[in-house]
């Protein structure tokens, strides 16, 4: 649902598959302190998970995140 909200807003995204590389699990961990997938990242910035992405969409502060 992620990927599916990106897509609708023209954003480029990469998806990073963790459940097959331990080190890239052991980063978004220490990034996110979460342990639940997908964690979100816009540029350096740890925005959460989908209803954290789908949140800030509907409080209008995902588009600016985009543009910059």
């Amino acid at each position: 649902m992620a990927e599916k909200l990106l897509e609708s807003k023209g954003a480029k995204y990469k998806v990073l598959r963790v459940d097959n590389d331990s080190k890239l699990f052991e980063e978004m961990i220490s990034r996110s302190q979460r342990r639940t997938v997908p964690q979100i990242f816009i540029d350096d910035k740890h925005i959460g998970g989908y209803t954290d992405i789908a949140q800030l969409d509907k409080e209008g502060g995902l588009d600016p995140l985009l543009a910059e």
